[in-house]
């Protein structure tokens, strides 16, 4: 699933290359895709209408339409927009198509399924109860120190899953929650109760670093994931811990382990994350 480094690479990328067009046809090849409005009702709310903005939620992205309506999309496990110009071939799994005025294409592309897109007006949003429930999001100014431990405040149960849970953080998954406790030093199974107001500190600075790093190689292919042009990400390589048992920890030389954590593959070095 496409974590927060890699919807702010398609971010980045939306807003560069579709902001301010105006949308003409929508084509919708799947209807189950679309969860709120009627299939019917967001087809006619989108026409004609241009895009003014675009911002991030954790996982979520919204464009703001000059109708005031929200354009919101989740990728879940393998969802992709492709922006592609006119005459371009057509990508595989095409779920809906936006077609620009300009004749240059948005695809809304699904492998699995399970993508969402919504059209919803901004005192709407709490209809989406992910977005209502939503914790801070890592990479907002306003998100200090303080407001990291005060999130973790009386939460009791094993780091990493804490810190995948979208109502402590918003946009942190399986992969990056790893990068960050293995940065830290921190084991992915500590209890989040018991952790050192420097410990705490570390996981705050890791998480951060990390996931700046990764938004600046654009995000991790290590599934379905591509960028807004089609193109992998580039921070696979540059991963320390995820993906990578039997081989050696960079930082001590010891052997990278996984095992299951609150249901989800993990790896780390239990010599040096304590």
């Amino acid at each position: 699933m496409p974590e927060l480094p890699e919807v702010e690479t398609i971010k980045q990328g939306m807003v560069k290359k579709i902001k301010g067009k105006k949308i003409g046809k929508v084509d919708i090849r799947n209807e189950k895709n679309i969860k709120i409005p009627s299939p019917q009702e967001f087809k006619k709310q989108v026409e004609g209408k241009s895009i003014q903005d675009i911002e991030r939620k954790g996982k979520y992205l919204l464009l703001s339409l000059n109708s005031h309506k929200l354009l919101i999309f989740h990728l879940k496990l393998t969802g992709r927009l492709l922006f592609f110009p006119p005459q371009t071939q057509e990508p595989d799994y095409v779920r809906i198509v936006f077609n620009f005025f300009d004749t240059s294409k948005l695809f809304f592309c699904d492998i699995r399924g399970f993508a969402e897109a919504y059209l919803l007006s901004p005192d709407e949003l709490d209809k989406i109860a992910a977005i209502k429930n939503m914790g801070p999001d890592p990479l907002c100014p306003d998100f200090t120190l303080a407001k990291f431990k005060q999130r973790l405040k009386g939460r009791k149960g094993k780091i990493k899953p804490v810190l995948m849970d979208q109502k402590v953080l918003a946009g942190i998954g399986n992969i990056y929650s790893q990068e960050a406790v293995h940065k830290a030093g921190i084991h992915p199974e500590r209890d989040t109760s018991r952790l050192t107001s420097h410990e705490i500190e570390a996981i705050y600075r890791a998480l951060l670093e990390v996931l700046k790093e990764a938004i600046e190689y654009k995000g991790s292919s290590v599934d379905a994931y591509l960028d807004l042009n089609g193109e992998k990400g580039d921070y696979v390589p540059r991963l320390k811990v995820y993906g990578r048992e039997g081989e050696n920890c960079y930082r001590c030389k010891s052997i990278i382990k996984r095992k299951k954590i609150s249901g989800r593959g993990t790896y780390f070095c239990d010599n040096c994350q304590k």
